[in-house]
């Protein structure tokens, strides 16, 4: 027995942690999970495109979407704005599917504050000094960025005691296989069914 409504699950961690790909790694082995695709004034990276894997929007168009409240959070980070687009994540999770944001760690937090039903899980890197060398293997940021990253980084770790569970990204198909245990246990939570029971009681 299952509950009707859908999960929210929110997957944060530093930047470099490899959310992406552990993101995009879950969506294939799990055809059922819907992903919330978010805006951001960041430029797109190589291979990106508009609307699969960002919305990306310039500065005043994110600036009003914020204004008009069409956003579930928002933050600013590295100088770039990044955000989930509330209307899709609200009628997922009420359609009984679940749904999973791949944000930042100050978006996490918004997120929780707004909406304490969902799923936060903290993914963690094996090192800083791995950290390191994934964000400097992109290719896409100067030395200097890189050590703001790190920076940012090591505040960010110290606030995984936030969140619901913790991932380790060693292996992609490791923190995927995890996530996935986290989600199954997450739909058999007794509050989550607590609602479901009582209408078969009442039938009864």
């Amino acid at each position: 027995m299952q509950d009707e409504k859908g999960l929210l699950v929110v997957l944060s961690g530093p930047a470099g942690v490899g959310k992406g790909t552990v993101c995009r790694a879950l969506r294939e082995e799990d055809t059922d999970i819907q992903y919330s695709v978010s805006a951001t004034t960041r430029q797109p990276r190589e291979g990106e495109t508009h609307g699969v894997n960002y919305f990306f929007k310039t500065k005043q168009e994110f600036e009003k979407m914020i204004e008009e409240n069409r956003l579930l959070e928002w933050a600013k980070y590295v100088e770039n704005y990044y955000g989930t687009p509330l209307d899709y994540v609200l009628d997922t999770v009420d359609e009984g599917k679940d749904i999973i944001l791949e944000i930042e760690v100050q978006g996490a937090r918004k997120v929780k504050d707004r909406y304490p039903d969902g799923v936060f899980i903290f993914l963690m890197p094996p090192s800083l000094a791995e950290l390191r060398s994934r964000i400097t293997e992109r290719g896409t940021e100067t030395e200097d960025l890189i050590d703001k990253r790190m920076t940012v980084a090591k505040e960010e770790l110290e606030m995984m005691e936030q969140y619901d569970y913790v991932v380790e990204n060693d292996k992609v198909g490791h923190a995927v296989e995890r996530i996935r245990s986290i989600v199954t246990a997450e739909h058999c939570k007794r509050e989550r069914l607590m609602e479901k029971y009582k209408q078969l009681v009442e039938v009864e």
